[in-house]
């Protein structure tokens, strides 16, 4: 039943997903804007080149957003009744919301195998080949931390634009993240309480490891980045129980 399930919502999404293309095309089409400036993309960094790093950046962005794009749409079909179609037939809750986040996981790995590819083609390199699989790793499992986030944003709006709400909120988290662009100063200091810094910083890391301490570029540590992704973990999965709590009550 599962397997069947998660065919259909393959076949759902393909058929009527304008916020799934967007989430799939936009950061491939920023990487090849962005990626491709060779008065500095070309430059090394860390144990790579700045596409490289430009390229996770891309990725983990685009991978957190078809997240959020598909996992958001588990809200809207409760709100419309789905949930209670689903509720008749033998598939228990726990099947219903696994086959999402599969899904969710699968067309976030295609999000950013889509930006990898590009980076290959166009010059993104890293001195040792286990960075490209540590770093697409990284980025899998650190985007399923925004399905909470986009399941509880679209309970708790309870509206169809919920679900651009909590897309278009994660472009103001990569911009205030450190994702788009390097920030310094009291900007840095502010981003590293964001939600998509660890995420991201995280992914980065086998690049950027070798950079000495104190130097520009160089990482944070290790316990602090994964603080932030644990936290903000904590934090969606949080908002997630209550926002549906909240709805349940009041149904």
């Amino acid at each position: 039943m599962m397997a069947t399930y998660i065919q259909v919502e393959f076949a759902r999404h393909f058929r009527d997903g304008y916020n799934l293309v967007f989430a799939l095309l936009l950061p491939a089409a920023m990487y090849i804007l962005f990626g491709n400036i060779p008065s500095y993309t070309e430059s090394d960094l860390g144990a790579g080149n700045v596409k490289f790093y430009l390229m996770i950046s891309m990725a983990a962005y685009g991978a957190a957003v078809s997240t959020v794009s598909i996992a958001g749409t588990v809200a809207t079909e409760t709100m419309q009744g789905w949930g209670r179609q689903i509720a008749i037939t033998k598939m228990p809750p726990a099947v219903f919301v696994g086959s999402k986040m599969i899904v969710a996981a699968t067309v976030a790995g295609v999000s950013a195998a889509i930006v990898f590819a590009l980076g290959a083609l166009t010059g993104a390199t890293v001195n040792e080949s286990w960075i490209w699989g540590v770093s697409y790793l990284i980025i899998l499992i650190g985007a399923m931390v925004f399905a909470c986030y986009g399941i509880g944003v679209g309970m708790a709006f309870k509206s169809e634009s919920a679900l651009g709400l909590a897309t278009g909120l994660m472009v103001f988290f990569a911009f205030f993240g450190n994702v788009f662009m390097p920030l310094e100063g009291t900007m840095l200091d502010i981003a590293r309480f964001t939600p998509m810094f660890g995420y991201v910083a995280l992914a980065r890391y086998p690049l950027l490891k070798d950079i000495p301490e104190g130097t520009e570029m160089a990482p944070d540590p290790m316990w602090m980045m994964a603080t932030n992704l644990v936290l903000w973990a904590m934090i969606f999965a949080v908002f997630a129980v209550l926002a549906t709590r909240r709805v349940k009550a009041r149904q």
